[in-house]
């Protein structure tokens, strides 16, 4: 049987992806959910918290082991699996991610309540990275599908990214260089995971490693 590891995105919690986890466990996978410290440590660090269950989870299985992000989520996966890289590394899915950083992280790093409410993640969230932030998170050398979203809920900060965007992150910041396979929904940022389409495009990919197209 495969596995699917599920991470949640920086302001969220295990909760936020339980639908999505219901769908896949009804596909047949092994899930494991987890909560992490999103707020009050580093991608780093949080790397080396999520080694112990993550590498008991994959001990249990015979398959792949895979990966379902969303937001944040994409960005704890890669630091995984540049420091722990699982050796029957599945495919790995995310939706919403700020690969390439957010415009938003930028205009609020300086705030004093961004910083107090997102923590050391949250500022590492930014466009600009620093050399040992591109070492954290490595290089994408595994089969990656990028599922971005181009509505929002969000009017303001719709009019500070550029376009098109989610309302927290541009569809162009979304990518990463080495990804697999790339589309762009109209999702909305905090919505995405309950997409209908978005869902099914996590399905296809998890099983064929790329995105459904029209013939």
């Amino acid at each position: 049987m495969d596995g699917i590891v599920l991470l949640h995105g920086i302001a969220r919690r295990s909760g936020s992806l339980s639908g999505l986890e219901r769908i896949l466990k009804a596909d047949g996978y092994g899930t494991l959910n987890l909560d992490y410290p999103a707020r009050s440590s580093g991608l780093d660090d949080i790397a080396s918290q999520l080694h112990e269950p993550i590498a008991r989870f994959s001990g249990g299985l015979d398959g792949r082991l895979h990966f379902v992000t969303h937001s944040m989520g994409g960005l704890v996966a890669r630091s995984y699996i540049t420091r722990h890289r699982p050796e029957r590394l599945g495919h790995v899915v995310m939706l919403a991610p700020p690969n390439e950083g957010s415009e938003i992280a930028d205009l609020l790093k300086g705030n004093p309540l961004y910083r107090a409410f997102f923590g050391p993640a949250g500022a590492e969230l930014v466009t600009a990275r620093p050399e040992q932030l591109l070492r954290i998170l490595g290089p994408v050398d595994y089969p990656l599908g990028v599922i971005a979203g181009d509505r929002s809920f969000y009017p303001l900060s719709s009019l500070l990214l550029p376009r098109p965007n989610d309302g927290r992150v541009s569809v162009v910041r979304t990518r990463a260089t080495g990804m697999s396979d790339h589309i762009t929904l109209h999702a909305t940022h905090p919505l995405i995971m309950h997409n209908r389409e978005a869902i099914e495009q996590t399905r296809h990919f998890l099983q064929h490693g790329r995105f459904s197209r029209p013939a």
